[in-house]
């Protein structure tokens, strides 16, 4: 038995790990013991048997408090790690558990894991691969990590683990506490050999206490013995002398009144019976018995009232019925206690006086009346109204080709299938899948997706309409009706008949907000109306830009921690010096603060990760405590847990220790419209449980060239409309990503696919979780068949059809990713294909296609 909790020396260390080794290469069972406590959804790795030199796993044991499971990770003979899922390990949840890890079958053909905690088996894995021995030059650099030392170090408080090496369950259970009976003590007790010492012990008690028994019955036998002879004697006495008359001891009764006397030859001469019902004494003196504090008769909430003799109870409390009970004596006291049943207000035919179509829920003595039934919307103030509902036809209101939708408050919204667009109760046919019909609808509401759309056959979400023409600017070949076409108009959208041009850009001064300086991407940071290439101030923030050390970002201080001239507010490492500020890999880290060092997967490295083990992209922090809501029992810090008692927090990202929720169905009133309190409400909140999303907005992004050193064609470039919702890549260019800045954990996201030329039939798609410029998911679709023009490193050929691919690239952005992505199938070390239509079907031109993804990351599920 090694206790693990005193191995801390070099020395010790070494000694330890030469044992174990030693050890498993002879026994056929190895225990891991540990009592420990976790808080709720914690978890970190118990024990482990790691290399020194390159961290590799030889044997480790782990907690997974969140989804309450036990890891057990060890190197297979093929030098694999493999992995073991135990599940049903309820052991994070704030309190004391002794957890037992069994590895059997050691020297056998069968290697098997067994999980027991609070001394029952609770799963098991058999007919594992065997386990790595691990050979003896390696024992040196061989390290024993436990609880806060381990790599994913407990979140809780380890009392104490313990490592057995061989034994039997029964052992090892001596040493938990825990009575299993083992196979040693089967088997000894199947041959007859002896009773275990257990029961030979108890045997002898047993005797001991009879012999005892026995001794006492002797002494009375001779006891009465004694007191026949007596009698006899006085008798015969009698008979020879004659009775003669003597005075009777009964007579004045000496007992209390209303016990009977009965005359005796012992002093003094008479015995007293039994005191009456209700009193207790010698019967000499007897006084009352208080039954009220001795037996308790009356039912909880009833007044037990004393009489001398006896007692009785008042009626059943309010909300009961039941029977009144009065009586004499203890025993009767306690044989016939009083009986109250609760009374079932709700079903007394008027819904317990509840609005008639409310939920009556019937409380112990009591009741509460609680939300509106299903169908019915309302309180029990105003009253509960029937609800719109899409149950049967006759009062679904949404149209034919539409569906209904379940907001979070429980109301009824329609919405238009795809294909379709309207207000969902009136919805008509949608050509281009932009969420405009091709003929106008007659919707009472005068919903803007009811007028009829100024692009039939082009997607254009936001009906931009430059010169009010009725058509749109995506159709429209003068978009802004000065007689230009738009293919020569140096300004598209803006009237310029003379085409006057400064500059040598390809903005003319009637649209360039910098007409004297050449600047084709017209960025406006600030977004004042002038450019950045000609804005002396390209941030707004009041600091000139030869004097801003963040001249893109506004940062009016300037503070700057690291002192590398580069401010806190746009320093890729603001805690370390790095003026040039580059960033490899493009996951706005800079290169020399990136470690790569990412525990949870979640894209964002551990010393900047505000929950460490468990995976949240968005790393959302409702309370900014430092604490990240996913491992947070208190995300908005208001004192009442998430989940747990005495929550949970019925508004979960706002404070309200009080916990109103006047209407009773569940939602505190601080949160009832706005659950995350970002001012939109749920209908329209795109992300309605995070505060930093509320609309679909990607005007702001990082542009990600995945080919960096190929000058075959232009880099890309995208034009943001409709406020951001909708993304136009306008010109045949080298790969590239448009990648927002906002992070989710997950998402249910769509939007329409469209390629609105003929002259094209390269990939075009989207991506997503992306966490650097070498992982990420990426949906694409290529038109036709085609083999990469450049065959360095490989030849790479693109099949018609959508695909779906797991970008994790050892290199990163290059040929190697280029050619990768372009090829179809899998490229090792770069590119994964998760899946492909097998029609092999390509996109056509100028055809809209409406694209539906659902992404959560934490169970691994995309669809």
């Amino acid at each position: 038995v090694i206790d693990l909790l005193m191995v801390s020396e070099a020395r010790q260390m070494a000694s330890i790990t030469h044992k174990i080794r030693m050890e498993l290469l002879t026994v056929n069972d190895v225990y891991l013991l540990s009592t420990f406590r976790l808080p709720p959804k914690q978890g970190g790795t118990l024990f482990g048997l790691y290399s020194k030199k390159d961290n590799t796993r030889w044997l480790e044991v782990s907690v997974v408090g969140k989804i309450n499971k036990v890891l057990v990770r060890y190197l297979r003979e093929d030098n694999k790690l493999h992995s073991v899922n135990l599940q049903h390990a309820h052991v994070a949840d704030g309190q004391s558990h002794t957890v037992i890890v069994r590895l059997s079958g050691l020297r056998g053909d069968m290697l098997s894991v067994e999980l027991y905690v609070d001394c029952k088996q609770m799963d098991s894995s058999v007919g594992l691969p065997e386990l790595s021995e691990i050979p003896l030059a390696e024992v040196e650099s061989i390290e024993v990590r436990t609880g806060q030392k381990a790599y994913q170090r407990m979140q809780g408080f380890v009392e104490s683990m313990k490592l057995i090496l061989g034994g039997s369950m029964s052992r090892v259970g001596a040493l938990s506490e825990c009575p299993f009976q083992g196979d040693e003590s089967i088997h000894s007790a199947g041959n007859g050999r002896s009773v275990p010492c257990e029961q030979t012990k108890a045997l002898v008690t047993q005797l001991t206490l009879f012999n005892r028994v026995l001794t006492e019955l002797r002494e009375d036998i001779r006891d009465q013995v004694k007191e026949m002879s007596l009698i006899r004697n006085t008798i015969m006495e009698c008979q020879v002398c004659g009775f003669h008359e003597h005075r009777s001891r009964c007579n004045p009764n000496p007992c209390f009144s209303g016990v009977d006397c009965m005359e005796t030859y012992e002093y003094p001469g008479y015995r007293c019976g039994p005191c009456p019902p209700g009193l207790e004494g010698n019967g000499t003196h007897c006084a009352d018995i208080d039954e009220c504090a001795h037996a308790n008769p009356c039912f909880p909430g009833s007044k037990c009232i004393n009489t001398a003799p006896g007692f009785r109870c008042e009626p059943c409390p309010r909300g009961y019925r039941g029977n009144t009970v009065s009586g004499v004596g203890a025993d009767y006291a306690r044989a016939s206690k009083q009986v109250c049943t609760d009374i079932d207000e709700c079903n007394d035919g008027n819904n317990g006086g509840c609005d008639p179509n409310s939920i009556c829920t019937n409380t112990l003595g009591s009741y509460k009346c609680g939300p509106c039934k299903s169908g019915f919307v309302g309180n029990q103030t105003s009253g509960c109204v029937p609800q719109k509902s899409c149950s049967t036809p006759t009062s679904n209101p949404c149209d034919i080709n539409g569906f209904c939708l379940f907001e979070r408050n429980g109301e009824i919204s329609c919405a238009c299938n795809v294909g379709w667009a309207g207000n969902g109760n009136v919805c008509g046919q949608d050509t281009d899948l932009d969420g405009y019909p091709d003929e106008p609808l007659p919707c009472i509401d005068n919903n803007k997706h009811c007028k009829q759309d100024n692009c039939r056959l082009t997607p254009n979400s936001g009906q931009e309409d430059a010169d009010n023409d009725g058509i749109g600017d995506q159709c429209d070949d003068d978009a802004d009706g000065d007689g230009i076409k738009n293919v020569e108009d140096n300004c598209r959208l803006f009237p310029n008949k003379d085409q006057q041009n400064s500059d040598t850009d390809s903005f003319g001064d009637a649209c360039d907000n910098c007409p004297n300086v050449p600047n084709n991407d017209q960025r406006d940071t600030d977004s004042n109306g002038e450019g950045d290439a000609c804005d002396n101030d390209i941030d707004g923030d009041g600091i000139p830009n030869m004097l801003d050390n963040c001249p893109k970002v506004p940062n009016p201080l300037q503070t700057d921690r690291d002192e590398d001239g580069v401010g806190d507010a746009c320093d890729s490492c603001p805690e370390m010096s790095n003026p040039t500020q580059t960033d490899m890999d493009s996951d706005l880290v800079g290169d020399i603060c990136d470690t790569n060092e990412d525990s949870d997967g979640d894209g964002h490295q551990d010393t900047k990760d505000n929950c460490a083990e468990i995976p949240n992209s968005s790393q959302l922090d409702s309370d900014n405590d430092g604490l990240g809501d996913d491992c947070d029992n208190d995300d908005d810090n208001d004192g009442i847990p998430d989940y747990v008692a005495p929550g949970p927090d019925n508004c979960r990202l706002i404070p309200n220790p009080n916990q109103k929720d006047s209407d009773g169905n569940g939602v505190g009133d601080v949160c009832e419209e706005d659950f995350d309190n970002d001012t939109v409400v749920d209908q329209l909140d795109v992300c309605p449980e995070s505060a930093e999303v509320t609309l679909t907005d990607f005007r702001a992004y990082q542009t990600v060239i995945l080919d960096p050193e190929g000058d075959a064609q232009i880099d890309p470039n995208w034009v943001v409309l409709n406020q951001g919702m909708e993304i136009v890549q306008t010109m045949n260019s080298d790969p590239g990503l448009a990648v927002g800045y906002t992070a989710f954990n997950g998402v249910d996201f769509e939007g329409t696919f469209h390629v609105n030329t003929v002259t094209d039939d390269d990939y075009a798609g989207f991506i997503f979780s992306y966490q650097d410029s070498a992982s990420f998911y990426v949906v694409m679709w290529k038109q036709t068949e085609q083999t990469y023009w450049q065959a360095t490193p490989f030849r790479a050929v693109a099949e018609p059809g959508l695909q779906l691919k797991a970008v994790k690239s050892s290199t990163g952005p290059g040929e190697h990713l280029r050619n990768a992505l372009w090829h179809t199938g899998h490229t090792p070390n770069h590119v994964r294909l998760l899946w492909k239509d097998p029609r092999n079907v390509g996109w056509r031109d100028k055809t809209s296609y409406r694209w539906q993804l659902a992404h959560r990351p934490q169970v691994g599920y995309i669809r």
